[in-house]
């Protein structure tokens, strides 16, 4: 995962300090691109364990087009829960409920879930329904039909509904590129967390493009990944560092069930990473 650690290492060393939203303070470059071949292996990261089982159901939960943290938060995956949990903090009902006890009643009372664990139309709602638009299956089919396409595009950036968004996108474009019967898929990402988020944002997508290429009948070419500002957290500059001071290992492999012949037929059981043999976790806070 060199073009990650050449990342982090340029934005250390060229970043501009800028205040943010949250209040804590990043160095910041902006415009930067990644380019990961996934002939040469999944390009999850090795300097620091990253939690592939969250991954894997938040990119279905997408797929879906669900926007709920109650598939996730049965799946034990905590990547979503800050941002509805603030709501609820927020709200008349709230009476002193920790963490742990709001995700036990989004689990456990339905009613309760579909108040406080709903996102508002987040990434599974614009992926299926842009103002009436299944632009998943709009790809599929260009795909298919028209693979030498230009406007292969899905956009995460509604105008329109960000103000209903629990988070607006981040990761808000896509686009497909089939040469050579190979697909590649490049992202632009707006605002890049690059210790929390980016490591997440590049398996994901690499793995969309593996799941799109089966299904499709194409092999798997490049995953790019092209960020607007990208930035390092003041409290994440410890943590980078040291991933830059520990050696990078070889490449895990993606294996996937290949009897999917859908994109919305995929289960969690269908994917099994093999030979990744990662540095310890690093824990950080995330800027909410």
């Amino acid at each position: 995962m060199k073009p990650y650690l050449d990342l982090c290492r340029h934005v250390m060393e060229n970043g501009s300090f800028k205040m943010d939203r949250t209040g804590t303070g990043t160095k910041s470059v902006f415009g930067y691109q990644m380019r990961f071949d996934l002939g040469e292996g999944f390009p999850l990261l090795t300097t620091k364990k990253v939690h592939l089982k969250s991954i894997i159901h938040e990119l279905l939960w997408f797929i879906k087009g669900d926007t709920n943290i109650k598939y996730l938060v049965d799946h034990d995956v905590k990547i979503w829960n800050d941002w509805p949990y603030q709501t609820f903090k927020n709200s008349s009902d709230f009476h002193g409920e920790t963490m742990e006890e709001y995700v036990q009643k989004i689990k456990s009372d339905p009613e309760f879930s579909q108040k406080y664990g709903e996102l508002g139309p987040v990434y599974g709602a614009q992926w299926r329904n842009f103002n009436g638009v299944d632009q998943l299956q709009y790809i599929l089919d260009e795909i298919k039909n028209n693979p030498d396409s230009r406007r292969m595009i899905l956009s995460a950036w509604n105008p329109a509904e960000i103000k209903d968004m629990a988070l607006p996108p981040c990761h808000t474009l896509i686009q497909f590129y089939v040469r050579d019967q190979k697909l590649s898929l490049q992202l632009y990402q707006r605002s890049a967390d690059i210790f929390l988020g980016v490591p997440f944002n590049i398996a994901s997508y690499a793995l969309l493009l593996m799941m799109v290429a089966q299904v499709s009948n194409l092999e798997v070419g490049e995953f790019i990944h092209t960020l607007g500002d990208a930035h390092i957290y003041q409290n994440h500059f410890d943590q980078i560092n040291l991933q830059l001071s520990r050696e990078v290992r070889q490449k895990p492999t993606m294996k996937i069930n290949p009897h999917v012949i859908s994109l919305f037929d995929f289960k969690f059981e269908d994917f099994e990473l093999i030979n990744y043999n990662p540095h310890a976790g690093i824990k950080g806070k995330v800027a909410v």
